[in-house]
């Protein structure tokens, strides 16, 4: 099935069984292996990619679904050289061990960034109706979908409020 996508900014045709997951057309079919097939069952987040800006499990999702959608994965996010704010965190808070989980956190914490920024509560949000603060519990909550097998999370978090406190 032909399917056009828009990947890291560049126009895309897949042609691959309707079957094809959005993890397996990334990995396989496009060649960018930076999104990683961690339980392929979307409890551990390692497939975590920006969709329309939107942060969705890969392995969940079949490529066909989002004919004309704009997708961004860790490698659109930033490269050597040219590392995203996050990225620069996540090296500089040693937000990483093994880095299997790294792209999908840091594509992760990019949306939820700009969900915190837009307003938008989570389970834990005391008050509703001002912007949330980003605590610890707050980052917790928000960034639960996304596994961490070797326990970095606290640099994980150190990392994430370096970069929202310079975006306020």
């Amino acid at each position: 099935m032909k399917t056009d996508l828009t990947i890291n900014g560049e126009a895309r045709t897949l042609d691959a069984d309707a079957r094809t997951t959005l993890l397996d057309a990334l990995r396989t079919h496009l060649r960018l292996t930076g999104t990683k097939k961690g339980c392929d069952h979307g409890q551990c987040g390692a497939c975590t990619v920006l969709v329309n800006g939107r942060r969705i499990n890969s392995c969940l999702t079949l490529a066909c679904m989002h004919d004309g959608d704009e997708i961004t994965t860790i490698e659109g996010l930033g490269e050597p050289g040219d590392l995203s704010p996050l990225q620069r965190a996540f090296v500089t808070h040693d937000g990483y061990q093994c880095g299997y989980c790294t792209p999908g956190q840091i594509c992760s914490a990019t949306a939820m960034l700009e969900e915190a920024k837009a307003g938008w509560p989570s389970h834990v949000t005391d008050d509703v109706t001002s912007a949330p603060e980003l605590t610890d519990a707050e980052i917790s909550e928000r960034m639960s979908g996304n596994l961490c097998r070797c326990s970095a999370y606290p640099n994980i978090v150190d990392a994430i409020r370096e970069v929202w406190k310079d975006k306020q």
